[in-house]
């Protein structure tokens, strides 16, 4: 892979800023708003006093959030705990939501250097057929789980929109919310999975840093910034319920992603105020065949730091915790601030009904293991009520 990446810098790439033929391009200016204010974030300038400030007001300005997310947050992370928890409280009562990923293909066609599904990257690739994709949906539905997130690798040719929006009909048949994670769409295209019964969509900007983003990201339709941190309106403007962002947190300097990811989505809740909004927080993990990758250490504590920041800033959002973390920091972090686990998880292709013959290999290594009764029990343990939906449909 290393030569790989000294080749492809080698060759002139397609400019990351501009659009390809086919791709929506939309009349807003959100990107430049949040990029305007994530430049001009010097998180050193906050101290204790901004700190308390922010935890004093009734309702979180964008000035307060950035002190949340400095470096002068860590020593008061206590306090920061309780008003956390606090509004966790207030907007979801003890309630966890649980659900799980369900891969159905891993075929990509980009070139991202951090990611084991990238086109370069010598795994396993596999595609599961509507038998097999039934076969898994059965096999979670079993487990109890009502809520699945469907997931492919980002390949148009192989992961076509008619291929997910029949595994969203198929999901329909056993699950009350379905949830989407595979490339960016157009706004016509995201209507019709909607119609097919997908509910959300969460896109992962990755970082927000578009300098670091095109070194990060050497070919393919992925390499396109704007096109993918539009996403989510697009999604919104093509009758998704609710929308997921997330920066993978150690590509670039994590402060600023998260600021950028957290002011996205307080901009597209303005926008559109019936959005339901969600976070996730993946920070980097080790992929198949590559031990290239330096990431920028993101420790426990920062990371609960930016998932409450989060909660404080947006009390009304979801927040995810995965099985990128350890059992450990789940169970603490659903204490305070995150309000969906996710549980019995696979990132492999085709594993959740041990029948298939067409499996292949996962995404990333997870850290927390644990099926669903075993998560399920966990969150009672806390004091807590799992919940595997709320949604009614009439």
């Amino acid at each position: 892979m290393e030569e790989e990446i000294k080749e492809l810098k080698k060759e002139n790439r397609t400019d990351h800023m501009k659009y390809m033929d086919g791709m929506d391009v939309l009349e807003s200016d959100l990107l430049e708003q949040v990029i305007a204010e994530m430049d001009q974030y010097d998180y050193e300038k906050y101290t204790a006093k901004d700190v308390r400030a922010a935890l004093s007001h009734r309702e979180c300005t964008v000035e307060d959030f950035q002190a949340l997310l400095s470096p002068a947050a860590l020593p008061l992370i206590e306090e920061i705990a309780k008003r956390a928890q606090m509004e966790t409280r207030k907007h979801f009562g003890n309630s966890i939501y649980m659900f799980t990923p369900l891969y159905i293909a891993n075929y990509c066609e980009n070139f991202c250097i951090y990611c084991g599904f990238n086109c370069h990257n010598k795994i396993k690739r596999a595609r599961l057929n509507e038998e097999e994709i039934e076969r898994e949906m059965k096999a979670i539905s079993e487990t109890g789980l009502e809520e699945v997130l469907i997931l492919t690798g980002e390949s148009r040719k192989m992961s076509d929109v008619k291929y997910i929006g029949k595994a969203c009909e198929i999901a329909k048949k056993y699950f009350k919310v379905i949830g989407l994670e595979v490339y960016p769409m157009n706004t016509d295209e995201y209507a019709y999975l909607h119609e097919c019964g997908a509910d959300y969509v969460t896109v992962f900007q990755e970082t927000y840093d578009s300098d670091k983003y095109e070194t990060l990201h050497l070919a393919g339709h992925k390499r396109v910034f704007p096109y993918r941190f539009y996403a989510q309106e697009r999604a919104i403007r093509g009758g998704m319920r609710g929308v997921g962002f997330a920066a993978l947190l150690g590509l670039s300097d994590f402060r600023k992603d998260a600021f950028a990811t957290g002011y996205h989505a307080y901009l597209l809740q303005k926008k559109y105020p019936h959005a339901e909004i969600a976070f996730s927080c993946p920070r980097l993990r080790p992929i198949i065949n590559n031990d290239k990758i330096n990431p920028k250490d993101v420790h426990e504590t920062q990371l609960l730091q930016v998932i409450m920041a989060y909660r404080i800033f947006m009390p009304f959002a979801s927040i995810t915790i995965s099985t990128r973390e350890c059992e450990r920091v789940r169970n603490n972090v659903i204490k305070i601030a995150a309000t969906k686990i996710s549980a019995g998880v696979s990132v492999g292709i085709g594993e959740h009904s041990g029948d298939n013959e067409n499996v292949g290999d996962g995404q990333f290594e997870i850290s927390d293991g644990r099926n669903v009764d075993e998560v399920f029990e966990a969150i009672k343990e806390q004091g807590l009520q799992p919940v595997m939906s709320d949604y009614i449909y009439v």
